[in-house]
């Protein structure tokens, strides 16, 4: 028993085994024992209460007692005569732009909602079987999913229905903004205010929140995507070039920038010459980029603007001491918080790990659930 301690709590045993992780070992009377490589002490509890942050560009799932288990590409593969599901995830992201005729690769989230219910709730159902499966015991799970905050009562009601054929035995909803303050752990049920922006795929979100709600938001449709849309614009516009839109976020990660930090770059970009049709490659400056997205940029920042004028005086004098928090895959677009700040005025922080902000405070949610009860929506 050295490497098997019982801790005995009030009724509750718990086991902790000296094993390695990934194998589960079971004493047979006769001293063997017997291996079940693969099978960990989780695998044993079933996963019945699961987070998601069904986004526009990533669907991430967090497993309580887990951690984040998921994390793939909104995007599903479909064959066009039957149906069929071709691939899910990173495998058809890697098809988008490039599939034959019989193969279609679609984003069944447009804008932060559903705008093709049927594949979405065969994603939905993908993963949350891929997250079922890997456990001995299956029961159907309670759900809470993330949406964004001006979401309409016919959107919300397509989230449910896809969640609730997908397998889900109940479920319930939380604000984007508000399960990205929690995960960055901002104390919202304090009266103090505190400021989020979350920059996701398809929408952009800012919130102040006090008192476990949301006191005043802003969302507007305008997030990565756009960015990636104005860059193949320019290159159309400018170079004769005409790009897809991986390529097009391939320019903006790697080049793309909101305000000059000092650090200009320049990168090789391929794609078809519009006037001869024959492939061709160019050379992009990050200066040229900057201004290719200035437009969509100027959209977050004036909906920024926006919100801190509706924000009550108290809450925005909180702000001005505590600053401003940015999250999601938005926040990573270098000189976007000295562009803000600048426009602002304000400090603004920027999480460590801005893409799963949304998805760890939901999980915390499912940890702490008494605690958080009343940010929850059915």
């Amino acid at each position: 028993m050295d490497s098997e301690a019982v801790a005995r709590n009030g009724d509750k045993t718990r086991f902790q085994t000296g094993k390695l992780p990934g194998t589960f070992t079971t004493h047979v009377r006769g001293g063997s024992s017997m291996k079940f490589p693969g099978l960990n002490l989780m695998s044993w509890l079933p996963a019945n209460e699961i987070a998601v942050d069904l986004g526009t560009a990533n669907t991430l799932v967090y497993v309580k007692g887990e951690g984040i288990v998921l994390n793939e590409p909104s995007v599903v593969a479909i064959e066009k005569s039957t149906g069929k599901i071709k691939g899910i995830g990173l495998e058809a992201k890697r098809m988008l732009g490039r599939t034959p005729d019989g193969i279609l690769a679609v984003r069944p989230l447009k804008d932060g909602v559903i705008a093709d219910f049927d594949v979405t709730e065969k994603m939905l159902r993908y993963f949350l079987k891929t997250i079922i499966d890997k456990h001995v015991f299956r029961v159907k799970p309670k759900v809470i999913i993330c949406v964004p905050s001006g979401i309409t009562e016919v959107e919300r009601r397509a989230v449910r229905d896809s969640a609730e054929t997908a397998g889900a035995k109940q479920v319930l909803m939380v604000a984007e903004p508000m399960a990205a303050a929690i995960g960055v752990g901002l104390p919202v049920e304090t009266p103090t205010g505190n400021m989020v922006i979350d920059i996701g795929g398809g929408t952009t979100e800012i919130a102040v929140i006090a008192l476990s709600g949301i006191v005043s938001d802003t969302s507007i449709r305008t997030g990565g995507d756009e960015l990636d849309q104005a860059i193949v614009q320019f290159m159309r516009k400018n170079y004769n070039l005409l790009v897809g839109e991986p390529t097009a976020e391939a320019i903006k990660i790697k080049i793309g920038s909101a305000a000059p930090t000092g650090d200009e770059r320049e990168m090789e970009v391929k794609g078809r010459d519009l006037v001869s049709g024959i492939p061709k490659t160019v050379r992009v400056h990050s200066t040229e980029i900057r201004e290719a997205v200035q437009e969509p940029i100027q959209q977050i920042v004036d909906a920024v603007r926006r919100a801190l004028e509706i924000t009550p005086p108290e809450l925005a004098s909180d702000i001005v001491d505590r600053g401003i928090v940015m999250t999601g895959g938005g926040a990573l677009i270098r000189g976007l918080d000295l562009l803000l700040a600048q426009e602002t005025g304000l400090p603004i922080h920027v999480d460590e790990d801005p893409l799963t902000c949304v998805v760890r405070g939901t999980g915390r949610i499912l940890d702490d659930f008494e605690k958080y009860r009343s940010v929850l929506s059915t």
